[in-house]
């Protein structure tokens, strides 16, 4: 079961364990988890569950698709080079201890 460590507009932590398979988003709506919207209910369509995946975790995601990028381009907060859509970011095993970090925009 990984754990997820949502870094919140605040600086605190607060870290979950997750359901292998859920994804970043899923998760967090299921925890209530303020800062992720997820107003498609994870369609890739809205970008409300953008994240800042932390820099040692970057090269272990797949790159983003066509979709997720050109949503990126769009969303409140600025495009960081870990900027992520939560709902694209499907949890393993080997993404235990994966920290994000949710835009100020949007807590």
């Amino acid at each position: 079961m990984p754990t997820i460590h949502y870094i919140l507009k605040d600086g605190s932590t607060r870290s979950i364990d997750a359901k292998a398979g859920a994804s970043v988003m899923e998760t967090a709506i299921h925890h209530n988890l303020r800062g992720i919207d997820a107003e498609c209910g994870g369609c890739c369509s809205c970008a409300t569950c953008h994240v800042y995946v932390d820099d040692a975790f970057i090269d272990r995601l797949p790159p983003p698709d066509d979709m997720e990028n050109e949503l990126l381009d769009g969303v409140a907060s600025e495009r960081l080079p870990g900027s992520r859509l939560g709902c694209q970011i499907v949890l393993t095993a080997e993404l235990d201890g994966l920290a994000v970090r949710i835009p100020e925009s949007q807590s």
